[in-house]
């Protein structure tokens, strides 16, 4: 528990201590955000804030885990499968906004470049980490065996969870704040199972999340972009597999799958109906066309993160 709390404080430190500088180079490399005409009236004051500032909690991530845990497998292939999906992100975020390409990567070239990564993971984490196959079945005491298939849900897993987090990066500090959360959530189930790689990540993750609010809270001065979005979900989903609790991270992560599925029932919605349940999704953005006030929105998305992780650790205690 102390190395992991060190690797908290050392993250965050760093991250701190890099955000001004790194903020200053994002803006001489002009890489503003743009911000969507059809989306909430109030972001539109946003436009031009730098983004790819996931760079700032990866660099404090990285010296933080390898400091605490250098020359180690587990720990070495989890950082390189983060930075591996945060070269995703800042592939299409570069193309976004320094080469002016408005969509960036393809849904192809992006898509596939995750679920080779998590292929390559789910393989590595079976055969080379000692993490094997089996997956726990929360509550039950169970455990379900899926032998050589394993990548494919491994991959499953960290995609959704990439692309969850995705989505819930729409707010100042929301992402960063909730997976401050559930990355000490996993630290937690980590230093139970007896991980202390794991432990050590997850609470460098969190600690990498709490530096970045420094400058991410609103009014943000930095956005962590697509390169710190799915950094954190790939992070996240890699912890899951680790501790073989795959199948709790719906609950753990619970704001993330909220958040995704109000996209795919309004996107369900529209086409089947014609009608939309929401005024706008995700669902923070929801909350906001309400009236509700954007740091109001964090806050309570931010609360609710911590009945979903307590919820988690509780199932897992029991188990």
């Amino acid at each position: 528990m102390a190395e992991a709390l060190k690797a908290l404080i050392l993250a965050a430190g760093v991250t701190l201590i890099l955000g001004p500088a790194g903020i200053a180079v994002l803006r001489r490399l002009k890489a503003g955000q743009t911000v969507r005409n059809d989306g909430p009236r109030s972001h539109l004051g946003k436009t031009g804030t730098p983004t790819m500032g996931g760079i700032l909690f990866l660099a404090g991530l990285t010296a933080a885990s390898l400091v605490m845990a250098p020359a180690s497998a587990v720990m070495l292939s989890a950082l390189i499968l983060t930075w591996g999906y945060a070269l995703i992100g800042l592939a299409d975020d570069g193309l976004k906004v320094v080469l002016h390409r408005p969509l960036g990567l393809y849904a192809r070239q992006k898509l596939g470049g995750q679920v080779l990564l998590g292929l390559v993971a789910g393989v590595a984490a079976m055969l080379w980490l000692g993490r094997g196959s089996t997956i726990q079945v929360p509550l039950t005491g169970l455990t379900l065996d899926p032998g050589w298939t394993y990548p494919l849900l491994a991959a499953f897993v960290l995609v959704s969870t990439t692309n969850a987090v995705n989505l819930t990066d729409g707010l100042d500090g929301l992402a960063a704040g909730i997976t401050l959360w559930v990355a000490l959530a996993y630290g937690l189930i980590a230093i139970a199972a007896g991980q202390r790689e794991m432990a050590i990540f997850a609470f460098a993750l969190a600690g990498g999340c709490l530096g970045f609010l420094a400058y991410n809270f609103h009014p943000a001065k930095v956005f962590m972009g697509d390169t710190g979005s799915l950094a954190l979900g790939a992070a996240i989903g890699f912890l899951a597999i680790m501790t073989r609790t795959e199948l709790l991270l719906p609950v753990l992560g619970g704001v993330y799958v909220i958040e995704a599925l109000s996209v795919i029932l309004q996107v369900a919605s529209f086409r089947l109906t014609g009608r939309r349940l929401l005024r706008m999704s995700p669902l923070h953005h929801h909350f906001e066309l309400t009236g509700w006030p954007e740091t109001r929105v964090v806050l309570f998305f931010w609360f609710l993160a911590i009945v979903m992780v307590t919820a988690g650790l509780y199932i897992y205690l029991i188990k």
